[in-house]
């Protein structure tokens, strides 16, 4: 990949731009975040200062088009569902802009989060939950190293509970090099 990506942490100024992403139709019967400004401004406050998870705002040659959830499993509803380790982490995603779907730059967007999310040492599992329907992001966390553990019932979703354990993300992608966060 010829382009540089990056990944800044979301800032509540954020709020509008996400907004946007979030009604985007390849985005919100996903995501349900489709909602009216004020609920959603009320929504994306509270995430960003939720000391559980950080945001970020993927960006390729400077150009936001990503947003990203990085989170403890612990304290999540995804907790209920599996025996989490005290340093598992979880991520959501999604590509914003639609001039950046289909071109190939989710999965080394996902790559670069995962190894920084691995950064942290006692963490050996990256778990994700993306909607059953989803097959194309189902698909990218698979390529990345991902494993399907199996069908699960949140309250926002139907989803298929996935894990990325450290060595076998370590083997796979033990070549390449990645861009720091």
């Amino acid at each position: 990949m010829a382009r540089t990506l990056a990944f800044r942490q979301a800032q509540e100024g954020d709020g509008p731009l996400v907004h946007k992403w979030m009604n985007e139709d390849h985005v919100h019967p996903y995501w349900q975040l489709n909602l009216p400004w004020p609920a959603f401004h009320t929504h994306f406050q509270k995430a960003v200062n939720d000391p559980h998870q950080t945001l970020y705002i993927g960006c390729i040659h400077g150009m936001a088009m990503s947003y990203w959830e990085a989170y403890w499993v612990r304290g999540d509803v995804i907790e209920d569902f599996y025996h989490p380790h005290p340093f598992d982490q979880g991520i959501h995603l999604l590509i914003g802009e639609k001039d950046f779907l289909g071109r190939g730059y989710a999965l080394p967007l996902l790559k670069a989060m995962v190894q920084f999310q691995f950064s942290h040492e006692d963490t050996s599992k990256v778990v994700a939950e993306p909607d059953i329907r989803n097959e194309k992001m189902i698909h990218v966390f698979q390529a990345c190293g991902f494993k399907p553990v199996g069908p699960i019932t949140l309250p926002d979703k139907e989803a298929l509970l996935m894990f990325c354990e450290r060595e076998e993300f370590e083997r796979r992608w033990k070549d390449e090099a990645f861009i720091r966060i």
